[in-house]
């Protein structure tokens, strides 16, 4: 048995792999703990995962403005104090961490105890952390095709995103009765990723009769603190009654997706590997001030390999039409859900769970791990 830290907090689209991977290592005999923020999505979702050992590290978001970067500083100096003390007590025999604000101090204390360190990137733009701790790593896993230059001596592995056990597809009648939906009106589900999406909720508003009107039931996950929880009646155009729902926070997510018809979502890597597990198609509105644009590049692959298709958030004013067009074209449906199935294929959990079993015991890697190049990734 083997000791693991994963640092995944701060965002769901970084503690719900997390909380995939720690599964996987647990099940296999392992002993894991997972650092997270004090943010009120981590609250929530490790609420579901009480057998889960957590702690909370002080951390906050960067940010170029005075304050923000003075916070930022101060609380990643407190991170680096508390994570060393918790390394030396808890003696993992690694350390992962998926990147954002959680990462740097117990990356740091690993690689100052001699602890080795593997960094996973889900986005198809590594980020600013996995681009400033990956020297200090021996392992980094990245999406397939996916490059990032200048580092030395890690060894790369090409990987998914590990999805948890529970987000699985359904019949979609079966998870339509679980939540209580119309199984014979057309469903379209609006995710705005772990933090909400103000103008996804403002659209769903906005178009709401008119779908109705078409007879297609919504069901929007708002966000924490960004809209109250309810149930909309409206009739469709034969005056059938149709009901749609607003709720702040879904923890059904495989059933929810399982459910849908379409999905209207942001781009984040979280949401399409759970899209890609459930075999959702999806229109995709990637967030335009994402670091790096990196919502843009992982919607230009889900759409390049045929899970669905990208609007522009400058193109919101076109967006029913282009929903009333694929959500009743079943043929379109079906091809997308074919292409999803194809990209389902790979387990990123257990080829993940292996390499850090050999990381964590010393062992020399498999073949299939390759020595990265000194100027780029594989």
């Amino acid at each position: 048995m083997s000791r693991f830290i994963i640092a995944c907090g701060g965002t769901g689209g970084h503690l719900s792999p997390g909380i995939a991977l720690a599964e996987a290592l647990r099940a296999r005999g392992h002993e894991v703990t997972l650092f997270i923020s004090h943010k009120r999505v981590d609250t929530r979702l490790v609420e579901k995962y009480p057998h889960l050992a957590t702690v909370r590290v002080p951390s906050a978001p960067f940010g170029w403005r005075p304050d923000v970067h003075l916070r930022f500083q101060w609380k990643q100096a407190q991170g680096l104090l508390f994570s060393r003390r918790f390394v030396r007590q808890f003696r993992p025999d690694a350390i992962i961490g998926f990147g954002g604000f959680t990462n740097a101090g117990v990356v740091l204390a690993g690689r100052l105890q001699g602890i080795p360190v593997a960094l996973h990137e889900a986005n198809r733009v590594p980020g600013r952390a996995i681009r400033v701790l990956a020297r200090f790593a021996a392992r980094l896993y990245l999406p397939p095709g996916v490059r990032l230059p200048g580092i030395r001596g890690v060894l790369i592995r090409h990987s998914g995103l590990p999805v948890r056990a529970e987000i699985a597809r359904l019949p979609r009648d079966e998870a339509r009765a679980r939540l209580g939906l119309d199984p014979a009106q057309k469903l379209l589900v609006l995710l705005g990723g772990s933090q909400g999406s103000g103008n996804l909720n403002q659209w769903a508003e906005a178009n709401l009769a008119a779908l109705a009107h078409e007879g297609i039931q919504v069901y929007c996950v708002t966000g924490l603190g960004k809209g109250r929880e309810e149930v909309r009646e409206l009739h469709d155009k034969s005056g059938r009654l149709v009901r749609s729902s607003f709720v702040a926070f879904s923890d059904r997510v495989g059933e929810l997706l399982s459910a849908a018809d379409l999905v209207l979502s942001r781009a984040g890597a979280g949401t399409l590997a759970e899209l890609v597990r459930c075999e959702t198609p999806a229109i995709l509105i990637p967030y335009p001030h994402a670091a790096d644009n990196h919502q843009q590049a992982n919607a230009a692959y889900f759409e390049q390999q045929g899970g669905g298709v990208v609007v522009a958030e400058h193109a919101l004013a076109g967006l029913r039409q282009e929903v009333l067009d694929v959500v009743f074209n079943d043929w379109l449906l079906n091809k997308f859900r074919t292409n999803l199935r194809r990209m389902s294929q790979e387990n990123s959990i257990e080829h993940i769970v292996h390499d850090l079993e050999e990381l964590a015991a010393g062992a020399p890697p498999s073949g299939h791990v390759r020595p990265t190049p000194a100027t780029s990734a594989p």
